[in-house]
């Protein structure tokens, strides 16, 4: 059997090109005891490959050249020598880029497809998923009555951020590129307002969705749209930083907020990897399938067809032009 996978030829210079990237195939080697095989069905992009494309200091070490870059997959184990997983077994597990995955069972977990599908697995009841959740309700620790602005609103991890926020009370401000997007975070998430970061009077349209301050930021995106909500903070107010996205593909020192703010307003401010509370999935799951199950939760994908079309899928993540969770269809 041949591994099809796509490589980074090299580093990208701000925002990825498609030359970037190669596809290559090559044999799959035979499984050593304690592994096994998962033919994957879907990758799942995120935005956090884009770090591990450079250099730059970060939790992760950099992609080395020449070989697939970061991403969740779900799929199918085809051969097993490991006691914990079978053939036929349905697996999600951190990978990369590519049509089939040796595993020795680390970050490697068997999901129920008949819970929810497969895609899904990636998505709201997978790492993305799990971000939202963790970040409502472990790191922010939201409270009814609080109000949240959770930027990126319609993107893999704030529609299930907004949903979480508004089924334990929250008033619920969305932040999305476009009016289709916003009107999404209404009609489709729940939000009770989404304020569009493209209008050039962004600022004062926040702060008149907020007028009585914001008490936790969600925080996907940074640049601009962070330093907005920054200034709208009331005192005491919690900040979860989960991403940067606007700042992934910058050349060179980044600017922010006056730290002074901070100060002034007594704000807490946390950085959080999804990593550090692994032991919150079971609850995550049952909680999250329990609302799919009963019509309370919605999601969205965005699902690109072959596995060379990866990048290209990759690169409209990082300007915004997905819905929901961005997954590649092997």
């Amino acid at each position: 059997m041949q591994n099809r996978h796509i490589i980074l030829k090299q580093r990208p210079d701000g925002l990825p090109r498609l030359t970037d990237f190669a596809l290559e195939a090559s044999p799959i080697r035979a499984l050593e005891e304690g592994e096994f095989l998962v033919a994957n069905s879907f990758i799942g992009l995120q935005p956090a490959a884009r770090i591990r494309m450079g250099t730059g200091d970060s939790y992760a070490a950099p992609t080395p050249l020449g070989t697939p870059p970061y991403g969740q997959t779900v799929g199918r184990v085809v051969q097993s020598r490991h006691p914990g997983f079978a053939e036929g077994d349905h697996v999600a597990l951190e990978g990369a880029w590519e049509s089939h995955t040796i595993s020795n069972g680390e970050k490697a977990w068997v999901f129920d497809p008949q819970i929810a599908p497969e895609s899904y697995w990636l998505g709201c009841l997978g790492v993305s998923g799990m971000t939202g959740y963790v970040g409502v309700k472990e790191i922010l620790k939201a409270q009814a009555g609080e109000t949240i602005v959770i930027s990126a609103a319609t993107g893999a991890v704030g529609h299930v951020a907004g949903q979480i926020a508004k089924a334990m009370g929250c008033r619920v401000i969305g932040v999305a590129g476009g009016a289709e997007k916003c009107a999404a975070a209404v009609s489709e998430f729940g939000y009770d307002i989404c304020v569009d970061h493209r209008d050039p009077s962004f600022a004062e349209r926040l702060a008149e969705a907020c007028p009585d301050g914001i008490d936790l930021d969600f925080e996907n995106v940074g640049g601009p749209v962070r330093d907005a909500i920054w200034r709208l903070m009331n005192p005491f107010g919690r900040i979860a930083i989960c991403g940067l996205i606007s700042e992934y593909n910058a050349e060179g020192a980044i600017g922010g907020p006056s730290w002074q703010l901070a100060l002034a307003r007594r704000l807490t401010v946390r950085g959080f990897l999804l990593r550090d509370h692994l032991e919150l999935r079971p609850s995550f799951i049952a909680e999250v399938s329990a609302l799919l199950a009963k019509g309370a939760f919605r999601t969205r994908e965005t699902i690109t067809d072959g596995i060379e079309n990866a990048p290209s899928a990759f690169i409209d993540m990082l300007q915004g032009r997905n819905f929901g969770k961005a997954l590649v269809r092997v």
